[in-house]
């Protein structure tokens, strides 16, 4: 299957090179993509993912990606971002302060990419492995001064359309502490079908695409990939089959390997490189998605690197010999790879309020001046 895969990425590569990476000038020789999936490895830096190619066997999924370029990650008021505000800057286009979730410096709420897309009439969807109202996918859906205000966030969930969201948090919906809703019930009512891991195997599972989708995988956050958590694979590749049929005018779905930047604050290795693994199958199947698609465009970045990792000297592609010099985030640039129709936009280096821009440019969506 390894093989079969790898071949097919090959071919792909060779067949499609000249048709989505373009000029030396970043000009567009294709059409706009029809769908567009950001994929966000939480903390994960550029030596996460070294860690990650020299701990497999075979190339990892970013080593077919033909655009590469680096995203400065600073936020309005500290040189040191936080998730809340790397994941608004992206989703919205604006700096803000470290904690804030889909408002500006200001305080004032910005739009994100993927209430452009709703607006747009584009299906959307949000698959991760931390809770759903977590920092980075909340930055796409709310609209709230703190990360840490968890149950506002999930209300924020009713403001929206979003078709497909795939993640734990299942408290914040239906055992509230700040009032007595159930927004799950509210989402059914809202002609969502919303399953949790309590009841269901999501394998087992056919949404229908007469109705949205909501599955919850915990409580609150779920387990790490060393301890046996394994759905982001299958799910991300259901979504993208689930929203394709959901809208015929196309798609934005992000996907968030959460856990890689929680391994990096526990300075946990064996942990970071289990996250990476399931990540890197996560990132093969929206690569095999969008080859067959042949109209979606693949991003993959992170919003920080966490724990100032270093492949320190003696390693092996058997043993790898890493250390952090800190339990939390560091100020070094990111990289962005892209792949399929406008992934020639993602070259060079820019910040981090940029990828918005990016993504609104591939849409065709029009743009408002941005305060940066």
């Amino acid at each position: 299957m390894k093989f079969s895969f790898l071949l097919l990425l090959l071919l792909a590569m060779l067949s499609l090179r000249s048709q989505y990476v373009g000029p030396a000038s970043g000009e567009s020789e294709n059409t706009r993509p029809k769908n567009i999936i950001l994929l966000i490895g939480d903390g994960m830096g550029l030596s996460q993912m070294s860690a990650g190619l020299y701990d497999q066997q075979n190339p990892i999924a970013l080593e077919y990606f033909p655009v590469v370029g680096f995203q400065k990650t600073f936020s309005s008021d500290n040189l040191v971002t936080d998730s809340a505000a790397s994941g608004t800057a992206m989703a919205c286009g604006k700096k803000t302060f470290n904690n804030a979730i889909g408002v500006d410096k200001n305080g004032k709420p910005c739009t994100s990419i993927l209430e452009e897309a709703e607006n747009h009439g584009l299906a959307t969807g949000l698959v991760v492995t931390s809770s759903i109202v977590h920092a980075t996918p909340a930055a796409f859906i709310a609209h709230q001064q703190s990360r840490n205000l968890y149950e506002q966030i999930a209300a924020d969930f009713l403001s929206t359309e979003i078709d497909l969201f795939i993640g734990g948090g299942k408290q914040f919906f239906d055992r509230r502490e700040s009032d007595d809703r159930d927004l799950v019930a509210e989402l059914r009512k809202k002609n969502y079908a919303v399953y949790d891991y309590f009841n269901n195997d999501l394998t087992k599972i056919q949404p229908s695409t007469n109705k949205n989708f909501g599955f919850f995988t915990a409580d609150n956050q779920p387990l790490p990939a060393i301890q046996g958590r394994d759905y982001l694979p299958y799910a991300s590749e259901m979504a993208a089959r689930f929203l394709e049929q959901r809208s015929n005018k196309g798609f934005f779905m992000m996907i968030e390997g959460s856990q890689i930047d929680w391994s990096c604050h526990a300075n946990q290795a064996i942990s970071l490189l289990g996250e990476l693994r399931d990540f890197d199958k996560t990132i093969k199947k929206v690569l095999k998605f969008a080859i067959r698609n042949k109209e979606t465009l693949v991003v993959v970045t992170a919003d920080h690197e966490t724990g100032g990792l270093a492949i320190n000297p003696g390693s092996s592609q058997k043993k790898l010999d890493l250390k952090f010099t800190t339990n939390g985030h560091t100020a070094t640039m990111v990289p962005v790879y892209a792949f399929g129709p406008g992934a020639e936009l993602f070259r060079g280096i820019y910040d981090n309020t940029t990828i918005h821009e990016k993504l609104m440019t591939a849409f065709g969506f029009d743009q408002t001046s941005k305060e940066k």
